[in-house]
């Protein structure tokens, strides 16, 4: 075993060590989480729910039914406004929607054509009578003329292809292609 080798299992062991207390760190603040959550939950409902008190006799039983129906109805009645406030909002909403579809269906938007148009044109267009400077941009191209070259000649010298291959048929035309090569 090399010093490299070595040096790698100790590297190896040293992660797989650290790695367990990450874990072990893990669970414990797992748990304490968990801990705390259930004492928070505890207190909330100490706070906001009486223990339930059951009394010995018949009217104490029915007053508590009575009180417990009252909370139950204000309930009811804080449940029935809200959905009624989200009703009135969702119709408003659709309400304001339809009127965005309504406008957007009255205006016809009308197909746009490509217009062609010089420089020249655009720039009277844009600035109006102020506009004197010409920009033809063709008028100071040079003008070159294509030269003739011998190989454009001779294509239009040969002319039509079954001149020539009637030409060339039989052994007087093997005979001319002999001559014109040598």
């Amino acid at each position: 075993m090399g010093d490299e080798e070595k040096q790698h299992r100790a590297i190896t062991a040293r992660r797989q060590h650290l790695k367990s207390v990450m874990l072990q760190i893990a669970a414990t603040e797992l748990e304490k989480e968990e801990s705390r959550r259930e004492a928070e939950k505890q207190a909330y409902l100490n706070d906001h729910c009486p223990p339930l008190y059951l009394p010995g006799s018949m009217a104490e039983v029915q007053e508590l039914c009575k009180q417990l129906h009252a909370k139950v109805d204000a309930a009811e009645e804080d449940k029935y406004d809200m959905e009624m406030k989200v009703q009135k909002s969702s119709k408003e909403l659709e309400d304001m929607n339809q009127k965005l579809f309504d406008l957007r269906g009255k205006f016809k938007r009308p197909p746009l054509r490509r217009v062609r148009m010089s420089a020249d044109a655009m720039l009277k267009a844009l600035l109006g009578a102020k506009h004197k400077v010409c920009m033809d941009l063709r008028a100071n191209l040079k003008q070159v003329k294509k030269e003739d070259t011998e190989k454009e000649r001779d294509l239009r010298d040969v002319g039509d292809w079954r001149k020539n291959i009637e030409e060339k048929s039989g052994m007087e035309g093997r005979k001319k292609m002999f001559e014109s090569e040598s």
